[in-house]
């Protein structure tokens, strides 16, 4: 069905969750509702706070631009807007456009008569930001643990923290979160590439039907999860890299302060190594 006529179906009174008919409209294509304003207003007020800092700053090379949380003295109070204040308002902001954003989504749903699992989805990305800038500051007693807003010092955070345990990569969690990203673009590259050589197969001869791409990965690796499955364990894949990239930094500092690589002595001090040889 084409999207055009399917939009008569999808252009239906009803699904929001605030506003009723007040805020049921759309913008051309898009339908906007009530969190679709409050996105807007989110995240216009964000980035201007973030233009604001750029000319507190005097920098606006994009690259270089940096918000920087409170610093560790103010604890969990609030700061100057000079001082790490800015940084909390726009943290503020940021979680009113995300969760406004997930909201919408419930909407656009409701009025599709579909699942939830898109709202879902982006709540477990919703989740593994709001670990980085609200847990784990909240369980290590300031905000001045949070990372700072810019690409430059966003990267240099990232590096220090990883080394502030050592060998980041030995976290457990860490190993399980870029298992879980890894196996995510795997799999789903090759669904993607199986789609293709079906749909395209060349020359003058038609495309090719699901069964031909199941028959494919039936004989590739004996079995195959089928056309539904398959995205199935796309977003469960993707679900829980985004769930252990939280917990593998929400575990470094409220509950392990040592490095990583220590951690792992319990292996080295299992009673069986005693019986080798």
């Amino acid at each position: 069905m084409a999207m055009l006529s399917f939009e008569k179906k999808y252009r239906v009174r009803g699904g929001t969750l605030i506003g009723g008919d007040l805020f049921d409209f759309w913008v051309g294509p898009f339908y906007v509702g009530f969190f679709g304003v409050t996105t807007i207003f989110f995240a216009a007020l964000g980035t201007l706070m973030i233009l604001w800092g750029a000319a507190l700053q005097g920098e606006w090379n994009p690259w270089l631009i940096n918000i920087a949380p409170p610093d560790l003295s103010y604890g969990l109070g609030m700061a100057p807007l000079e001082y790490g204040g800015l940084w909390q308002i726009i943290t503020i902001c940021a979680h009113g456009a995300f969760i406004s954003w997930a909201l919408r989504e419930v909407e656009i749903s409701k009025k599709l008569g579909i699942g939830y699992h898109v709202p879902i989805a982006f709540g477990v990305a919703i989740f593994a930001y709001t670990t980085l800038v609200v847990f784990r500051p909240m369980l290590m007693g300031a905000w001045g643990h949070g990372f700072p807003y810019g690409i430059w010092s966003h990267l240099d955070w990232v590096s220090n923290t990883g080394y502030q345990y050592l060998h980041f990569h030995y976290n457990p969690a860490h190993m399980l979160a870029v298992t879980f990203f890894f196996t995510t673009t795997l799999a789903l590259a090759l669904h993607g590439a199986l789609v293709l050589s079906a749909a395209n197969p060349g020359g003058d001869r038609e495309a090719k039907t699901p069964d031909h791409e199941d028959t494919f990965f039936r004989d590739f690796i004996g079995y195959s999860v089928g056309t539904l499955g398959i995205h199935r364990v796309g977003l469960l894949l993707a679900l829980n890299a985004g769930f252990w990239s939280a917990v593998c930094i929400v575990i470094s500092g409220p509950f392990w302060t040592k490095g990583w690589p220590e951690w792992w002595n319990w292996w080295l001090e299992l009673p069986i190594w005693g019986h080798v040889g």
